[in-house]
């Protein structure tokens, strides 16, 4: 094995960059792409969220998270109003469109997930999922040790 298959971060990094480039083409069909994920599941799970709220739940940076929301308000897949408890806040929901799209959205991300598992016998892919996490969780506290915030 050469020196870059041994290494887990570029073979994090490349394994992370193939699902992305698959989910981004398979996204695009319900108008979607993979950088909205992290926002769709936290407005999924909660009717409403402001953008630090959001930022912190996705981990990303303010401005990102920004012309993130930005982008996706134009596309009329998130809607804002304001914050009736903060003047100088905005709180963001899922428009009914993309409420509507949510059960396609799950089902694409399912398939994926199993064609990214599909190289592991059935009965390893939770252990592998288990573990994924472990070596994520590790690392998160890793960074915030060092005074770091983890990015998603």
């Amino acid at each position: 094995m050469s020196e870059i298959e041994l290494s887990m971060g570029y073979l994090l990094h490349w394994g992370a960059r193939v699902i992305r480039r698959l989910a981004d083409r398979r996204l695009k069909r319900l108008g979607l792409s993979a950088a909205h994920l992290p926002i769709i599941y936290a407005l999924a799970e909660n009717e409403a969220m402001a953008q630090k709220a959001l930022a912190a739940y996705a981990s990303i940076e303010q401005p990102t998270m920004a012309a993130t929301l930005t982008r996706m308000e134009r596309d009329k897949l998130i809607e804002r109003r304001p914050d009736p408890n903060d003047k100088r806040s905005s709180l963001f929901s899922l428009t009914a469109a993309t409420r509507k799209k949510l059960p396609a959205i799950w089902r694409t991300i399912e398939d994926l997930n199993d064609e990214a598992l599909h190289g592991l016998p059935e009965n390893q892919r939770p252990q592998f999922r288990r573990q994924l996490n472990a070596i994520i969780v590790a690392m998160e506290a890793r960074v915030a040790a060092d005074g770091g915030k983890a990015e998603r």
